[in-house]
């Protein structure tokens, strides 16, 4: 007991209770500090004011790249006090001179107009007598309508609304007199060009990848769909970060439920930034132990349209050139775009390649450790002979052996992932060769150990998504584990509580194993692709609006 005492007294942590600051006195006090701080603030209509608020939010005198521009405003013949506000390096300098501050400082016949006449807005003739709608002047309009030659300009109220449009590189002009200011487009800031994809490359198909701007993504959504049915509703995520992110739906074909559900978890996020779509993809599925992903991540426009088109949700995140696909099932993680390219028997040979890669991935050396360790009587003489002479220098175990490569072999992969690109390519194959030679040549490991792994590290590079890769190279470890504690009866016992709890997860609602519970769902969605003019259905477990998606005679020309 003194020795345990001793241990907790040296190792366990004990917080300082003692903290610099002060609380309320009452819970009300607390409740308006919350409330002021909630309220949004309104424009003043004193520009001396405004321009106060602006200094004080955005720490002017710190700040260097915030640009506030004074300058006199004409609006039929009467002159007034204005201010642009906008983030130097995110704007257009030349849109910002050329249609806002031209149009607004120098003399023209729009802002010099001095007539009292109102603005005719509608004109009807009935039984011969003309009927006119007239609306009085208002600068605001006026100003929007008639000043600012601009395609995308909004009237706001609060500073909430406007600080969020500078931020976003947008501009902000204030004019003396009005309690609203002008939230005006003239984005200008250097962004990523369209480019091939690096991560799923296809040879038959588009080569055009997502970017980081959202709005370029969503044309490119736009471009490929071609139709007014695709709904892209946009939202704002994170306290501090307000990431801009959109929810993209076919409105004709998906089930409102699951569109629903996934605006449910959107928009309840309490957080203070999202800066990726792999952050989202996250906070938005289903926690499971085994960590399978449960979104699909593509940055591909061509595939996620095809998803959008069999009725499934996508989620872009500005920032991030992936988009969040929902539900997934397991088997989209074995397919790839290539696929609908391809003949189905063509497709079908590489998705039993990527399954038979699947379970190289994750059971291979659990088993190779099984069968050396409990079960070599199943081993032909002649292969038994063979790898008893490779480990007659080696003097560790098996266990050891394997988890030292594979180790290696990690670490590697790694290595080459996070070093220049030019170099990386170098390092894997130069660090495979050099030290699995050397580890054999040592006697640390044998020969056969070295195919084992090197079938092993290939198969997983055959999974086309990286995190279903990233799982089985994670798992592998515990079936191997498993085998050398109990041979085949431990392997089987893993796999029969891996397969159980597989089939117990859930994406958005749609069981992960779905497509092996019929023949009809395995011959629609599954491991079998039928050819492309037996393609007719859209996977019944989506349960979409629109059941077929092409004619039962899709070749019309074959009948005529």
């Amino acid at each position: 007991m003194k020795i345990k005492k001793f241990i907790t007294n040296i190792f366990n942590y004990y917080p300082n209770h003692t903290h610099q600051f002060s609380l309320p006195n009452n819970a009300n006090s607390f409740q308006n500090t919350q409330n002021e701080n909630n309220t949004e603030k309104k424009i003043f209509t004193s520009l001396d004011i405004n321009l106060d608020y602006i200094k004080t939010k955005y720490n002017l005198l710190i700040n260097s790249d915030i640009v506030t521009r004074e300058f006199i405003l004409n609006a039929r013949g009467k002159q007034y006090k204005a201010l642009l506000l906008h983030i130097d390096g995110m704007v257009d300098s030349q849109i910002l001179n050329d249609f806002v501050l031209e149009p607004l400082m120098m003399r023209n016949k729009n802002n010099l107009f001095d007539g009292e006449q109102n603005r005719v807005i509608s004109e009807a003739v009935t039984n011969n007598i003309t009927v006119r709608k007239v609306k009085k002047f208002n600068l605001a309009d006026y100003i929007e309508n008639r000043l600012i030659p601009q395609n995308n300009i909004k009237q706001e109220n609060t500073f909430e609304e406007i600080f969020s449009g500078v931020n976003s590189g947008n501009c902000a002009l204030f004019i003396d007199t009005l309690d609203i200011a002008f939230d005006i487009d003239i984005k200008g800031f250097k962004q990523r060009s369209i480019d091939k994809p690096e991560n799923e490359v296809v040879i038959k198909g588009p080569h055009e990848a997502f970017v980081e701007n959202i709005r370029t993504n969503t044309s490119l959504l736009r471009r490929f769909t071609n139709n007014e049915n695709l709904i892209i509703e946009s939202l704002e995520i994170g306290d501090i970060t307000k990431t801009k992110c959109a929810v993209c739906y076919m409105q004709n074909i998906v089930n409102e439920d699951l569109v629903a559900e996934v605006k449910y978890r959107v928009n309840n996020l309490n957080i203070d930034s999202l800066l990726s779509a792999g952050q989202l993809e996250q906070l938005i599925s289903d926690n499971n132990s085994l960590g399978l992903p449960k979104a699909i991540s593509t940055e591909r426009p061509d595939n996620a349209v095809q998803h959008l088109l069999e009725g499934r949700v996508i989620i872009l995140v500005n920032g991030s050139p992936f988009a969040v696909i929902v539900p997934a099932i397991m088997i989209d993680f074995l397919t790839s775009p290539e696929d609908r390219n391809l003949k189905s028997i063509f497709a079908n040979f590489l998705r039993t390649i990527r399954l038979i890669s699947a379970f190289f991935a994750l059971l291979l050396p659990g088993l190779y450790v099984s069968v050396t360790s409990f079960h070599i009587e199943i081993l032909p003489t002649e292969l038994l002979y063979s790898i008893l002479a490779a480990r007659e220098s080696v003097p560790f175990p098996v266990i050891f052996e394997i988890i030292i490569m594979e180790i290696s072999f990690e670490i590697i992969r790694e290595a080459s992932l996070r070093v220049p690109s030019a170099i990386g390519s170098t390092i894997g194959i130069v660090g495979a060769l050099v030290i699995g030679q050397a580890a054999v040549s040592a006697g640390i490991v044998s020969p056969i150990l070295i195919i084992i792994v090197a079938i092993t590290a290939l198969s997983s590079f055959a999974i086309p998504d990286y995190s279903f890769s990233f799982h089985l190279r994670l798992f592998r470890f515990l079936f191997i584990l498993l085998g050398y504690i109990a041979g085949f009866l431990g392997i089987g016992t893993g796999l029969f509580i891996y397969i159980s709890m597989i089939c117990d997860m859930e994406s958005f609602g749609v069981s992960y194993s779905i497509p092996y519970s019929s023949m009809e769902q395995l011959k629609n969605t599954g491991l079998i692709l039928p050819p492309i003019w037996k393609r007719e259905f859209r996977a019944s477990y989506l349960a979409t609006k629109k059941e077929k998606k092409q004619k039962d005679i899709s070749m019309k020309w074959k009948t005529q």
